[in-house]
């Protein structure tokens, strides 16, 4: 949910939040984001799986982190973002508070409460900043659309039961539904 915009936010005031209330800052509108669901959480941890399994597997540099991690986009103020899951394989952009730049791969599962952040503004911002893959995990209609942006304009939509490839990582696919217990 944004918060009524009276003036331009920076990171200082993400910073200045109560201790456990969490936002993000995009171009200097602030959003409150809400305790996740069970699913979403769940979703979150077996992506954290099986992606850092994968690296771990094949001897990967790159690294992986669920949120709440810090994703710092621009070289400003004005933008922090915390994606459910990050994938960095530049690790020059990791520092102690975070990642400086672009993830390579992010993964947002959206909530209910605002689902259209992660298809249109954080879409956009992602593009723009550089990340190389984006999916939107929505656990409401069963649907993961995929963002290859190394590709021009090329993006997927898939359902849970789909075998979905990874454009980074050319030799993983995750099927949503092996995931998660069927039951949820």
């Amino acid at each position: 949910m944004q918060l009524k915009q009276e003036k331009t936010y920076t990171i200082e005031d993400i910073y200045a939040l109560p201790e456990g209330q969490r936002a993000e800052l995009i171009d200097g509108v602030l959003y409150n984001m809400a305790p996740p669901r069970r699913i979403h959480q769940e979703m979150v941890s077996q992506f954290t799986k099986v992606v850092g399994q994968y690296i771990d597997e094949h001897h990967g540099r790159c690294k992986v982190y669920p949120a709440p991690f810090a994703v710092f986009l621009n070289a400003d103020d004005k933008n922090y973002v915390e994606p459910d899951i990050s994938v960095i394989c530049d690790r020059n952009k990791l520092n102690d508070y975070g990642c400086n730049g672009a993830p390579d791969w992010i993964i947002e599962v959206t909530s209910p409460s605002d689902p259209q952040r992660d298809y249109g503004i954080k879409l956009f911002k992602y593009r723009t900043a550089g990340v190389r893959e984006y999916w939107i995990v929505n656990p409401q209609k069963k649907t993961v659309m995929v963002y290859d942006f190394e590709k021009e304009q090329f993006s997927n939509q898939y359902n849970f039961d789909d075998t979905i490839p990874v454009c980074i990582f050319h030799n993983l696919n995750i099927c949503i539904n092996q995931l998660i217990d069927d039951e949820k």
